[in-house]
């Protein structure tokens, strides 16, 4: 799932500090420089993060791994990265693997252990599983990087996951930073959501909310919602939304003209028409009509 790895690096690359934080739970970090994360080998492997950093004056390395789905070959895959990061930059580290998933992660052992012939290598590492971190506690501290993460995390107990995504994006709505800034969380939060909602609720939330124009037209990440047929949604929940205020229109002048009920029959059969082009006429003519009966018969027509 490339687009989830990919807006997850560019989250670190830019708010490093936020993440050490949350994988070493260290504040006294100093970061020095993002190093790249090409290790040469017969195959040409790529780290996820390797930053260079000092933690309380000492100089070390923090990698980090993004991880959707369940791997068993995970082990061995980050004993091969951190052997190889010692190997070149002969520095220690502290290694994570971060799982977006709810599902995934849950038979992760964090270390790789071969004992041959009396033989012991052991590599640890950390697994940080989001949907166990408190997302309140995200909400609720500073602005970070970690806030378009928040929907993937653990929820406040007695909210359903509607209500939480719902939550979520109002607090990155609310953040106290340059709007620039607060566009392209909600825009990565859109994306980062699509591990755990359906994509028609972040969208009908975002039109809801009115984010979905600025996300579109000043995200760095709208070019990749429109490649990915995102914006058919939007288009379809905006019609959708138009068909429902048109209705509401018509019923609207019919009962103020026409003291019309909505128990009447009428009500219900104008609000099972669909098409928009329809409905527009009907308004139009439920402004014109001189009487209920007038319209009535139109719409027999």
């Amino acid at each position: 799932m490339a687009e989830y790895d990919s807006v997850s690096k560019d989250l670190i690359q830019t708010y490093p500090k936020d993440f050490i934080r949350l994988t070493l739970e260290q504040d006294d970090v100093e970061v020095l420089n993002i190093l790249d994360t090409e290790q040469n080998t017969v195959d040409t492997r790529h780290m996820d993060s390797l930053i260079r950093v000092h933690i309380s004056g000492k100089e070390t390395l923090v990698h980090h791994e993004f991880q959707t789905t369940d791997d068993p070959s995970m082990p061995r895959r980050m004993a091969g990265y951190i052997i190889r990061a010692i190997e070149q930059h002969d520095l220690p580290i502290y290694s994570s693997v971060i799982y977006l998933r709810r599902s995934a992660g849950r038979r992760d052992p964090g270390h790789y252990i071969q004992e041959i012939s009396g033989h012991l290598v052991v590599i640890k590492y950390t697994v940080i599983r989001l949907s166990e971190i408190e997302g309140q506690d995200i909400v609720d501290g500073e602005p970070s990087g970690l806030f378009p993460f928040a929907p993937l995390m653990k929820r406040p107990a007695g909210i359903d996951s509607e209500t939480w995504l719902r939550h979520c994006v109002d607090a990155t709505n609310a953040l106290p930073v340059d709007e620039s800034i607060k566009v392209d969380f909600l825009g990565r939060l859109m994306i980062l959501s699509g591990l755990e909602y359906d994509p028609r609720l972040i969208n009908r939330i975002l039109l809801q909310e009115g984010l979905m124009d600025a996300i579109m037209r000043e995200s760095s990440f709208a070019q990749y919602i429109k490649q990915q047929g995102i914006e058919q949604g939007i288009k379809q929940g905006r019609a959708e939304g138009e068909i429902k205020s048109t209705l509401e229109g018509i019923l609207e002048v019919l009962e103020i003209r026409f003291d019309l009920s909505e128990t009447d029959p009428l009500s219900a059969r104008i609000a099972a028409i669909e098409d928009l082009q329809h409905l527009k006429q009907l308004h139009r003519a439920a402004i014109q009509v001189s009487s209920l009966e007038a319209f009535r018969d139109m719409l027999e027509e």
